[in-house]
């Protein structure tokens, strides 16, 4: 028997043609390590734009948000505290702009992150057209707050930010419309600090960890995330961060940690959301963060982004 080649196919069913704007945010104050801000560089010289485009999706890039530089930032660099906040509120306020203005205009915005602060921009500028339920994939809870946080970095602290949970219920900014946590899914966690978990085992958020897929398997943890995000709104939000997937997969993250999905098991996540989307139209806007050349590998992680952007858009590994 001859085994065909591994490769990629357009399996939509939707009937007319969606456009993906791509937002550049290259956002790095809410990391201690640098480089993320090349991230969505990196990421189009994958070649996103042509991945997206063989998923039967058409593909505009609006180009980079302008984010100042660490080295032009007053606040303080201390760990008892959010760093940046005050910049990255900023930029994140631009982003939402950005995005509200896209699906405005009837296309899907793909942020290109950046650290995972960049989230805060997107889910803001999302929530502002409809309720949405957010697919949160990362190894990561991301659900810190300044009080909790070791070490004072933003881009542990988006979720908390944006179901309004801690310090962050008393901040302007975060009163703008954002996410109910009932509708807020973390999928494939591995490493929640210690008060984070308290945190969100005392929220309504729904946490997936490796251990719950290890045990059912990658597809009926999806789909089970996908009820629950979906369930009373209008659409959804998928936030992907690339430490979610195996260092070994996606070695060019910032925070690895062992243990998380693999190349395959990746794929068929976003195809259970696309073949969700494609009967249903529910997907909103995405954004794609931590993706950190300099710690990559001959540009392997971005890579890996844009193929899983494409399957996120209806393209499917046969």
């Amino acid at each position: 028997m001859t085994t065909p080649p591994d490769s990629r196919t357009d399996h939509t069913n939707r009937s007319t043609t969606r456009t993906v704007r791509l937002l550049g945010a290259p956002l790095d104050l809410g990391a201690d390590r640098r480089g993320v801000d090349i991230g969505p560089r990196a990421i189009r010289y994958a070649d996103i734009a042509a991945e997206l485009e063989t998923a039967g999706v058409r593909c505009t890039d609006s180009g980079d948000l302008r984010v100042p530089r660490l080295e032009q930032c007053d606040t303080p660099a201390t760990a008892d505290d959010a760093k940046y906040l005050d910049e990255i509120a900023a930029v994140t306020a631009e982003l939402a702009d950005e995005v509200a203005d896209t699906i405005a205009d009837g296309d899907v915005p793909i942020a290109l992150g950046g650290d995972h602060a960049t989230a805060m921009g997107t889910i803001r500028g999302a929530a502002r057209a409809a309720d949405i339920g957010v697919l949160w994939f990362d190894a990561h809870g991301d659900y810190n707050t300044p009080d909790t946080s070791p070490s004072g970095n933003v881009h542990g602290m988006p979720l908390a930010a944006l179901t309004g949970y801690g310090e962050f219920d008393d901040l302007d900014w975060t009163a703008a419309p954002t996410v109910d946590p009932s509708n807020t899914v973390i999928v494939g966690a591995r490493r929640l600090d210690d008060a984070e978990r308290l945190a969100l085992e005392e929220s309504d958020v729904t946490v997936f960890t490796m251990h719950d897929i290890d045990e059912r398997g990658i597809t009926a943890v999806v789909e089970d995330a996908l009820d629950i995000a979906t369930d009373g709104v209008d659409g959804i939000h998928v936030s992907l961060d690339l430490d979610w997937l195996d260092p070994t997969v996606a070695p060019g993250v910032g925070t690895p940690v062992r243990g998380g999905v693999d190349y395959r098991e990746a794929h068929a996540a976003l195809e259970c959301v696309a073949t969700r989307d494609s009967n249903t139209g529910l997907l909103r806007s995405a954004d794609i963060v931590e993706v950190n050349p300099i710690l990559d590998r001959d540009n392997r992680t971005a890579e890996v982004a844009a193929e899983l952007a494409a399957s996120l858009l209806g393209k499917q590994i046969a």
